[in-house]
Formats: C-alpha cells, structure tokens, sequence
C-alpha cells in the first residue's frame, strides 16, 4: 500500500497553525506524511521583549515557535527557506533585497518543484488566490505553487534537479485553503454598527476584512478536526509571540470557533472542478492509495 504525502506550501511560521492545524494533526495521526515548506523567517514585525529571550533576532524565534509547533502537529519535515518576510502591501519591508517578493520568481517555483519531487505528494495545499488577506507573501507562494504543480512532471522543467536525482513528479491533487465567509461579514456589520472601521483591524490596522469577505471561493472539501482540537490549540499555542499580537479573541472569533471549529475547508483545483457540486470530506478522497 502506497504511502499517503501531503506537501503544505506557506508564507511564514504559523500559517500552517492559524490555517489548518486540525487537519494537519488529523492526518499526521492517521499515517500520512505531512511535509511543510516555509519560505520565510516571518522576521517583520513586532514581538515583545518576552518573547526574545535567548534569540538574537525575532527570526530565531520565530522558527523556534515553528518547530514547536511542527513537532505538536507530527509534521515529518519543515522545508525553511530563510527568506526574509515583506510586510504587509505598501510596507518599506517590501522592498528589502532579501525579501520573499524580491526573489527571482522562477528561483522560487524551482524551489517548490524540488520539494514536490523530493516528496512526491499526492496532495499539495497552498494559500488561495487572495493570499487569505492579501499579504505579499502568501501570494508570491500561492502563484508559484500553482506553477510547481504543473511544472513539476515536466522533464524539460528544471533538468538540473534531474540530474541529481529527482526524477519528474506529478501530484494527483492541489487545494487552496479557504475560509468560511458567514461569520466575517457578520462580524462586518456588526463592527459598522458599532461605530469601528473593518477596513482597518489588526494590531498596526493593516488588515481589511470587507476585502477579505470580497474574495469569496467555493468550498469543494470540508474536513472534520473535532477529535484533533486539543492538539490544533496546542500547536496555535506554540506561536505564542503572534497569538499575544492578535490579542484577546472577540464575541465574532468566539462565534466562528464554535460553529466552525471543528472543521477546516479547502477549493480544490486539480483535478478541476466543474461548478461547486462536490463535497469531499477528505482530500485524499479518489485516490488509489
């Protein structure tokens, strides 16, 4: 029997807890190879003094919080490419030579068909098309995991990894990780009536959540977290530095946790999806494995 391997390609330390961590835990317990590419160090930003003791840099312990949480989740391998993180849109961050969004594009889609033949995953998750709330970092890895994909069962594409090895691959699915719109644009209005501006939440108000709620893409699969909770908190918990960040969850956080906790839900986009008719329960439903 073949092996199941989920390649989980992400921005920064914590997009793989904030995201997905039940499903993660679930099939990590369950006997799947789960695989994680994390392109940045997540180094901009703010993290409080507490939080720096015994690192030099808040990279260190950013891929410190990683860790933790990889080893909670059961990840089999953390792919850390030590780019430097971009900041949100409009940030002067974005134009650091050693930034994600100023790497060579191709460089970074190489990057990622080297890890799919290195793994060979049948399934392969990314961020959608709106990077989840539009941050650089999540688009640059969304467009070029789209890329790799394809790319790699190329044998034209990359013949360098070749000829070390890494014969041409093709993954069976790719999914974009989604989220559930209901509950943000109830939280919207809820805001506006309040008085506050949704269009600016998040410590340094760089975050539009009518923008968020405007990126809506259909649910194809929904996969159930519920006996993973504890070990999905214990990995959220591992990114202590951003947790504190986000501060204290609101009655809206509170709501969507306790409709929406137990579940996690992707678009799948290859094999292609004609319509929204599909409802899978897991994302290796199809597979001959």
């Amino acid at each position: 029997m073949t092996e199941k391997r989920m390649l989980l390609s992400f921005a920064h330390p914590d997009d793989e807890s904030f995201g997905m961590a039940g499903t993660i835990a679930r099939y990590a317990a369950e006997g799947t190879e789960v695989y994680l590419i994390c392109s940045t160090n997540g180094d901009v930003g703010s993290a409080e003094p507490q939080f720096m003791e015994g690192f030099d840099t808040p990279g260190q312990m950013r891929l410190a919080e990683l860790d933790c949480a990889a080893k909670t989740l059961g990840i089999k391998q953390v792919f850390a490419w030590g780019y430097r993180d971009s900041g949100m849109v409009g940030m002067p961050e974005n134009e650091h030579p050693d930034c994600l969004v100023q790497a060579n594009g191709d460089a970074v889609v190489a990057k990622i068909v080297e890890a799919i033949r290195r793994v060979r995953p049948q399934v392969v998750v990314t961020f959608d098309p709106y990077g989840g709330y539009g941050h650089p970092d999540h688009l640059v890895m969304h467009h070029a995991t789209t890329q790799a994909f394809h790319a790699a069962s190329d044998s034209a594409q990359y013949p360098d990894q070749l000829a070390n090895g890494l014969e041409p691959y093709k993954p069976e699915k790719l999914y974009y990780r989604t989220n559930r719109r209901g509950v943000l644009k109830a939280r919207i209005a809820m805001m506006r009536l309040q008085g506050q501006e949704p269009e600016r939440v998040g410590r340094n108000k760089e975050i539009d959540l009518t923008e968020i709620a405007a990126h809506a893409y259909p649910i194809h699969a929904v996969v159930k977290t519920q006996q993973y909770r504890e070990v999905a908190e214990q990995a959220r918990q591992c990114h202590a530095s951003q947790i504190y960040n986000f501060g204290r969850p609101g009655i809206w956080d509170r709501v969507a946790r306790f409709l929406y906790g137990n579940t996690d839900t992707f678009m799948r986009v290859e094999p292609p999806v004609n319509g929204n008719s599909i409802h899978e329960s897991d994302l290796f439903s199809g597979l001959s494995i």
